[in-house]
């Protein structure tokens, strides 16, 4: 895994931590990436994204007690075996649900829609 695979929004409400997180689980769940992958060590992710290594070492420790990560004795953290199975579709919409709830409660505070903020949505999905 490249370390700019990663997208962190500094401005975001969510703390940093949280999107690493987020992002790997997602990632993880996905398939895109494997058992055994070795990711990026934690000073490779700070440097790539001018971040505090302690927020990303964070994210990790938390990946890791999940379950979704594995720590390699000197050699960084892998995806856990148990961890990377592929899930369905299910529980990966699951894992988008707060999004969803989220951009619905905004919607709805815009007064706008569904059919505009869905084409959208498709529109964005297609990119």
């Amino acid at each position: 895994m490249d370390a700019t695979l990663l997208t962190i929004r500094p401005s975001a409400p969510e703390p940093i931590y949280r999107q690493i997180l987020e992002q790997l689980r997602r990632l993880i769940a996905a398939g895109q990436l494997a058992p055994g992958e070795r990711l990026p060590s934690v000073r490779e992710v700070a440097a790539a994204h001018a971040i505090n290594p302690m927020t990303v070492s964070r994210a990790y420790g938390l990946a890791e007690s999940e379950g979704l990560l594995e720590r390699l004795r000197g050699r960084g953290m892998a995806v856990a075996a148990q961890g990377a199975r592929t899930r369905s579709q299910s529980e990966r919409l699951a894992l988008l649900e707060p999004s969803l709830q989220a951009l619905a409660r905004q919607a709805q505070e815009l007064e706008m829609a569904a059919e505009p903020v869905l084409r959208r949505l498709a529109k964005l999905l297609g990119e």
